[in-house]
């Protein structure tokens, strides 16, 4: 949904454009996954509702060519449904989130025994009522499922939420030991690790690098990419690091900027997937996000990964 203003309380904003689509991290990912191009398959496994929301997601899915035997459409339940509003004077982004399926899933919704998939991808911590607590003898919910796909041979990535500091470090903490891959962005790392990343609403690069350093000192990462508005570093387990400025997207492309993180962390995992170069991971990221600014949908403006390349490097990089 966007509005010309984010307007004070008991005041109105008119609502210039609303559109219904396809969210949360698996969608966002599988869904930037098959429109990049991604050479192949990739699965959905998760928990929705027998409602419209739940009928748009496996229409998405069939649609896209996503293989859905594992998600599963649950009587009585509602979709997991969130607002998000744009402001279009500030360009910025308020959400209303309705957990719905999301607070009934639980690590038994998962099994990785039949994957034929190389990566798994999990979100978001933070907003699972079950996932998010102790389970079963596990630290967390998340550190179960996490188990669960790497006793069945898969490499292991989470996508995180932008909460409260305390927050992020507190879900997050239990399984990060459980992790092959973390993307993220620089609120996040900065949280995790307990440094200032963020300055008068800057991402400060420097302490970025700082910041992923740090967990991959205390963490058996084998890849940790830390995004921001400007460009991005990876830095992984070999000891490689990369960095890249993002795309310099002309204002007259952007229309909102819903699912670009995912779409970014879809680049990352297409290249590793394909075992690219970090350098070459990095610009198909900042490419993707980028492309997927042209739309108010999550992924919707994404193209194939070659398209995606050839339109960056028209617009440009950033100095």
């Amino acid at each position: 949904m966007q509005v010309n203003h984010w307007p004070p309380e008991e005041t109105v904003a008119p609502i210039i454009a609303s559109e219904d689509f396809g969210g949360c991290p698996g969608h966002n990912m599988s869904s930037a996954l098959k429109r990049l191009g991604a050479p192949f398959p990739v699965a959905a496994q998760g928990l929705v509702g027998d409602d419209e929301h739940g009928h748009l997601l496996f229409q998405i899915c069939d649609e896209l060519g996503i293989e859905r035997s594992a998600l599963e459409m649950r009587k009585g339940v509602a979709t997991s449904l969130t607002y998000a509003v744009t402001a279009r004077d500030t360009g910025k982004r308020t959400f209303f989130h309705q957990s719905g399926a999301l607070a009934l899933q639980s690590p038994d919704d998962f099994d990785f025994s039949n994957s034929n998939c190389k990566f798994v991808h999990l979100g978001l911590p933070g907003i699972h009522k079950i996932l998010d607590g102790p389970w079963k003898g596990e630290a967390s919910g998340w550190t179960a499922v996490l188990k669960k796909a790497r006793s069945a041979g898969l490499k292991t990535n989470m996508e995180l939420l932008t909460v409260e500091p305390e927050k992020i470090r507190s879900v997050a903490t239990p399984f990060l030991p459980f992790l092959d891959m973390l993307v993220i962005n620089d609120q996040e790392v900065g949280a995790i690790a307990e440094i200032e990343t963020v300055k008068d609403g800057w991402a400060d690069a420097t302490a970025c690098r700082a910041a992923a350093s740090s967990l991959m000192q205390r963490y058996p990462l084998s890849l940790i990419v830390i995004h921001f508005p400007q460009g991005a570093v990876a830095l992984s387990l070999s000891g490689e690091v990369a960095e890249h400025v993002s795309v310099n997207v002309p204002k007259s492309a952007i229309v909102g900027s819903n699912g670009a993180g995912d779409c970014f962390a879809a680049g990352v995992l297409l290249g590793q997937h394909e075992g690219w170069p970090l350098m070459r991971c990095l610009k198909l990221a900042h490419a993707s996000a980028a492309m997927s600014l042209r739309s108010a949908a999550t992924t919707a403006s994404v193209v194939p990964w070659q398209e995606c390349l050839t339109q960056a490097d028209h617009w440009g990089w950033r100095n």
